[in-house]
């Protein structure tokens, strides 16, 4: 299974309101010190769920650790 985003492929990130976000959205957050694209995977009041395309789950994070949303991938 591919990424829905490959390495180094140009992405356009945009701020977001973390209540507008949903399932499936693909987010600039901060996992362990270090920031990625991420899919949210599940949404529990403020807190995300965010793994990748291939079915790893890496974690929740909070509203301060979504810094924005992919809105193009070119």
């Amino acid at each position: 299974m591919k990424g829905k985003i490959e390495s180094g492929q140009l992405c356009t990130v945009e701020p977001v309101v973390p209540a507008t976000l949903k399932v499936g959205d693909i987010v600039l957050c901060k996992v362990n010190g270090k920031h990625y694209l991420h899919l949210v995977k599940a949404i529990q009041g403020k807190r995300f769920q965010i793994g990748n395309n291939r079915g790893r789950i890496n974690g929740w994070v909070g509203e301060n650790g979504i810094f924005g949303k992919c809105t193009g991938i070119e």
